[in-house]
């Protein structure tokens, strides 16, 4: 079986986990966030590769390179979640099946992040169990990727 190749987007502020509002984001930091996910890639046959910005236009060209590079993406675009006709319109461009994630339940939260301008374009979307959102994302991302080959 062919290793997948999986690009994995982590949005503004979040190179700052590990330090940042711990009592909702959790103590682990974003490198240890990054190797667990690589060690579960191989589990699951894959390959990441991750990305961290804190803008938005760096986050976008990222997302256009992924065409023909990656055969899905797992992101997680903090506050752009709430605010970016632009990352949501660059993941529908490139039409690459992606994973919305969150560390906190941001329906628990306040009421501007309800709203997600990522989701209708995500083919799923997991938030509030911590680093479990990534690792359960990218199980499902492989479970996705990997069905119409079975």
């Amino acid at each position: 079986m062919q290793p997948l190749s999986i690009l994995v987007l982590h949005g503004p502020n979040l190179n700052l986990l590990g330090q940042r509002e711990p009592g909702i984001y959790g103590s682990l930091t974003l490198p240890e966030i990054n190797s667990l996910l690589e060690e579960e890639a191989v589990k699951l046959q894959a390959k990441t590769y991750p990305v961290q910005s804190n803008h938005e236009g760096i986050l976008v060209d990222t997302i256009h390179e992924g065409l023909g590079r990656y055969q899905g993406v797992l992101i997680n675009a903090g506050a752009y979640t709430h605010t970016s006709v632009a990352l949501r319109d660059a993941i529908a461009a490139v039409n690459l099946p992606t994973v919305e994630v969150h560390l906190s339940n941001i329906y628990r939260r306040e009421d501007f992040r309800h709203h997600s301008y990522i989701a209708p374009v995500a083919i799923g979307q997991i938030s509030g169990f911590g680093v479990h959102s990534y690792l359960l994302g990218l199980q499902a991302l492989v479970h996705f990727l990997r069905k119409d080959q079975v």
